[in-house]
């Protein structure tokens, strides 16, 4: 999978810490300029549906499964890898000194009703709902909430670069064909 860009968190200066790496699978779902989401209230931002891939888990299961779980989606097809995301963000837990965030992309399609969601504790007390949304809508506002909330999570960046490519490198390139 092609590397889209290798972010290091500003409050990072050395990457020679004890290192834990996370792999995640992260789905990007568009219906024209409409883009399937999730907003989370605590952190006033838009990010693209996934999470952790699981032990024995390939990243096609877990996108299909953090999909179903976060949105309610079903029938995923057209798994398509867009790119890998990665970055080196400061760890605040015991025994590491940094994660290795690693975000794995796919296109995909999904049946256009959303089911239920199966959301953890902490993502209902996080206000975590989907949402379809204009891409640039979604866009614009988490360059507000970056520029001026003090609440902002530490996904936003990543989140906020991936929309924009997404912009750039699907919704342009259909426009030109």
């Amino acid at each position: 999978m092609k590397l889209l860009t290798s972010a290091i968190h500003p409050d990072l200066n050395d990457l020679s810490g004890s290192t834990f790496i996370r792999n995640a699978a992260r789905a990007i779902v568009l219906n024209g300029e409409d883009i399937l989401l999730l907003y989370t209230q605590r952190y006033h931002d838009y990010t693209l549906p996934g999470g952790g891939i699981d032990d024995g888990e390939t990243h096609e299961e877990g996108l299909i499964r953090e999909l179903q779980e976060e949105t309610g989606a079903h029938n995923v097809t057209n798994i398509k890898a867009f790119g890998l995301y990665e970055e080196f963000r400061p760890w605040h837990k015991d025994d590491f000194d940094i994660v290795h965030m690693k975000s794995y992309c796919f296109v995909c399609n999904i049946d256009s009703e959303l089911r239920a969601t199966n959301l953890e504790d902490y993502e209902i007390n996080n206000g975590m709902v989907p949402v379809w949304m204009n891409i640039h809508q979604a866009i614009k506002h988490n360059e507000e909430t970056l520029t001026k909330s003090a609440k902002k999570g530490l996904s936003i960046v990543r989140e906020t670069f991936l929309l924009k490519l997404i912009v750039k490198e699907i919704l342009c390139s259909e426009r030109a064909v």
